[in-house]
């Protein structure tokens, strides 16, 4: 029996392979340092193997069978064992597969983003998968994996953790810069243009480890339930208010939903349309609060957009009378001396003759006075 183990170790030693249990992994680190000369070594034709000592790469062979000399590989020869008579090479061995690597899920929260539409702040989070390839097998080995065996969940974990940061990162960003709102961005419909910047900002992360995220897979922006509903909620409510139009729309709309606040109190078994929990109340509160600033921006809005009317035709003319000191209101006289039209006194105002008596005129408003009156009983200027 010792014969035949031993038999069986040597020609597992000559025969030089990723087992098929590995075939999977990203990266497979071959368990024995010690490799025989002119041993078998088969690389699959999606993968590399990396021949590491001393902490630098010092060769690498393409896919298909090889056999292990420094005859036909130069580099072999830094690796040659002298105690065993050059029978041996001392380095580690690594398989790296070449492959895309699909289905990669992540997730995790993006935090809380003001709605540009609303105004309103949203929890928001994500989830998905992606797909990554190693494209520099040197870098990977001496910049990330160093001499461990890894394990692809160890592997793929840091990668995982770099797309999140970014995904959070630039899509925050584009939301406030782009104003895209929310509900549109949970739907889907901006989904090409996250996955292009987010792979444009994840590949500063990755390159130097000799890696890249070649596409996000079905990734999902998503929000809480109950903050989908509150955003439908008030898109459907200004969208009613705008299809109203303007401020009046808005009462009646604000009217009609107190008033549906009411009744639901009251069908629950409220008093007074309190809803039983007060909740009608608050509503009917947060409609005054809302009346009052609506008002007040319709306020704004017509002293910003108030402009000044045209002139009237005839303004040179009232311009000229103002002169006089007449009122356009003011009763005239005709003088019987220069037969002018006047305002009403004792003397003409033209050539200075006296005046008929007759009914007094105020000279403010040009009101008909009473014989006797002192004051003007309409704009209560003292009369002349």
């Amino acid at each position: 029996m010792g014969v035949i183990n031993f038999i069986k170790r040597g020609v597992q030693e000559l025969s030089i392979a990723r087992p098929d249990a590995a075939k999977h992994y990203a990266i497979y680190k071959h368990p024995d340092q010690t490799i025989p000369n002119h041993a078998q070594l088969t690389v699959d034709s999606d993968e590399v193997a990396i021949f590491f000592k001393d902490g630098k790469v010092e060769g690498k062979i393409t896919p298909g069978r090889h056999t292990l000399s420094s005859s036909n590989i130069p580099f072999l020869s830094d690796l040659v064992d002298k105690f065993t008579g050059a029978n041996v090479y001392i380095a580690e061995l690594y398989f790296i597969s070449l492959r895309q690597f699909t289905g990669i899920k992540f997730g995790g929260r993006i935090g809380s983003v003001e709605d540009p539409k609303s105004g309103v702040p949203v929890e928001t989070m994500v989830h998905g998968d992606f797909a990554l390839q190693i494209i520099n097998p040197e870098a990977l080995i001496l910049g990330l994996t160093g001499m461990q065996q890894t394990e692809n969940e160890a592997f793929f974990g840091w990668f995982k953790q770099q797309v999140l940061k970014v995904i959070r990162d630039q899509t925050a960003e584009l939301i406030v810069k782009q104003r895209w709102p929310l509900l549109d961005v949970v739907s889907g419909a901006y989904t090409e243009e996250i996955e292009e910047t987010v792979l444009a900002g994840v590949k500063k992360y990755v390159d130097p480890y000799g890696v890249r995220i070649v596409q996000l897979g079905n990734f999902v922006l998503g929000i809480k339930e109950e903050d989908e509903r509150k955003l439908k909620d008030l898109y459907t409510d200004a969208a009613y208010v705008r299809m109203a139009g303007g401020m009046q729309g808005f009462q009646q709309f604000a009217a009609g939903k107190a008033m549906m606040g009411a009744g639901e109190g009251m069908a629950q078994g409220g008093g007074g349309g309190m809803g039983g929990d007060g909740n009608s109340m608050l509503g009917g509160a947060a409609l005054g609060v809302g009346f009052g600033m609506a008002n007040m921006f319709q306020n704004q809005n017509a002293t910003a957009n108030a402009q000044p009317g045209p002139a009237p035709a005839n303004q040179g003319q009232l311009d000229g009378a103002s002169s006089q000191k007449t009122s356009p209101a003011q009763a005239l006289v005709t003088c019987p001396d220069c037969q002018k039209t006047v305002p009403p006194g004792k003397f003409c105002a033209e050539c200075g003759a006296a005046l008929p008596t007759g009914p007094k005129f105020c000279s403010n408003c040009g009101n008909k006075l009473d014989a006797g009156a002192r004051f003007c009983p309409e704009c209560g200027n003292k009369a002349g």
